[in-house]
C-alpha cells in the first residue's frame, strides 16, 4: 500500500512523537498505518504532514508519529518554522513523549563532526522574533518551569545505545557526548555564526550550536511533554582560527554518516520501548498538571477565543 492509499486520520493515541528529516520516515522496524495532511491549529498549520507507524512484529502495539520540522521539501527556515503548530498537533495526538533530532555545529574540540550529542541545558540567543509560547498573549498568561530544560530520563534511556554509532569511512569512532551540564547554543540564523559571535558562544559555556531547539523545547515543556533533542555534529562551527569557517558543502559532507547512525538509533530506541514503555512515558517525567498550575489568568476571565486554544491543547483542565 503506498502512502496516498493509507488513511488520512487516525483516532487512536500515539506513544511517541518524532521530528526530524525525512529519512527518519523509512525505518525498517515501523510500518505506516496512516499519513495525515498537514495539520491545521489554533497556531496555525504543521510544516509537515504527520506519518503514522506501528512497529513491526512486536508484541505491543506501539506507534510513532513523524513530522518533518522544516517541511518534506525544506522549505522552512529556522525562523519561519510553524513550531507551535507542530508542537500542538502532537499534544492532540495524545503522544507521550517527543524525540527531536537536529544538526549542530561543534564549539569544543572533543566533539567531532559525526559525533553525537544529548545536551541537557541551553542558552537562547534567537532574537524574539519566533512565537516561543502559548502562553504569552494578552488575555492569558503563563510562567511556566524551565530549569532543566530536557528529560534526563528519556537521555538516559537514550545513551544505552551509544555504541550503535559507526564512522566506516574512518578509523575514529563516532562518540555520543553526554553529561549535566552538556549545553547547546540555539542562534537565529540562517547564516552561520562569525568567528567572533562563536567564539562568544564558546566562552559561555556552549558545547554545542543550532537553530532549532528553540522555541521547540520550551513549546514541548509547555505541552508537559518529555523532550530530548539527539544532536549530530557536523562541523567545528567558526571559532577555530586556524580553519576557514563553516561552509554547506563541508556540512553536508557529514550529513549522510549522520543520517544513517540517526536511523539505526532511531531504530534502536523505538524497538526497545515497544517491548517495555519506559517509566518516564507512562508518568510523564513529573510534568503532569504542572500548566494547570502554572497559568495564571482565571478561566472565568479569559476569552472564548483563548479558552478554545488552551482547550485544544488541555481539554482536561479548562
Amino acid at each position: 500500500m503506498t502512502n496516498s492509499e493509507l488513511p488520512s486520520t487516525f483516532d487512536e493515541p500515539v506513544d511517541l512523537a518524532i521530528i526530524g528529516g525525512t529519512g527518519l520516515y523509512n525505518l525498517d522496524c515501523l510500518k505506516p498505518i496512516a499519513v495525515l495532511p498537514p495539520q491545521q491549529t489554533p497556531w496555525g498549520v504543521t510544516s509537515s504532514p504527520i506519518t503514522i507507524s506501528a512497529v513491526v512484529g512486536g508484541a505491543n502495539k506501539f506507534v510513532v508519529a513523524f513530522i518533518s520540522r522544516h517541511g518534506i521539501n525544506h522549505e522552512y527556515p529556522p525562523t519561519h518554522v510553524p513550531f507551535r503548530a507542530n508542537m500542538a498537533a502532537i499534544k492532540r495526538l495524545q503522544a507521550k513523549a517527543v524525540l527531536s533530532f537536529s544538526a549542530v555545529g561543534s564549539l569544543q574540540e572533543h566533539i567531532k563532526p559525526r559525533d553525537f550529542v544529548l545536551p541537557q541545558q541551553l542558552i537562547d540567543r534567537t532574537k524574539g522574533i519566533r512565537s516561543s509560547s502559548y502562553f504569552n498573549e494578552i488575555g492569558l498568561v503563563g510562567h511556566v518551569g524551565f530549569g532543566n530544560p530536557f528529560s534526563k530520563a528519556f537521555a538516559d534511556f537514550i545513551y544505552q545505545f551509544k555504541d550503535t554509532l559507526t564512522n566506516p569511512e574512518s578509523t575514529e569512532p563516532c562518540l555520543m557526548h553526554y553529561d549535566a551540564e552538556t549545553t547547546v547554543v540555539c542562534m537565529e540564523g540562517p547564516q552561520f555564526s562569525t568567528r567572533a559571535e562563536s567564539k562568544m558562544y564558546k566562552m559561555f559555556g556552549g558545547d554545542i550550536i543550532n537553530m532549532s531547539v528553540i522555541p521547540e523545547a520550551k513549546l514541548a515543556r509547555e505541552c508537559e511533554l518529555p523532550y530530548q533533542m539527539i544532536c549530530m555534529s557536523t562541523d567545528y562551527d567558526a571559532w577555530r582560527d586556524h580553519e576557514e569557517s563553516v561552509t554547506v558543502n563541508a556540512v553536508f559532507g557529514h550529513l549522510s554518516n549522520n543520517g544513517r547512525n540517526a536511523n539505526t538509533l532511531a531504530s534502536k530506541i523505538i524497538e526497545e520501548m515497544a517491548k517495555e514503555v519506559p517509566e518516564f512515558m507512562k508518568t510523564g517525567d513529573g510534568l503532569k498538571g504542572s500548566i494547570k498550575m502554572s497559568v495564571a489568568t482565571k478561566k472565568d476571565v479569559m476569552s472564548e477565543k483563548t479558552l478554545e486554544n488552551v482547550r485544544f491543547l488541555f481539554p482536561e483542565y479548562w
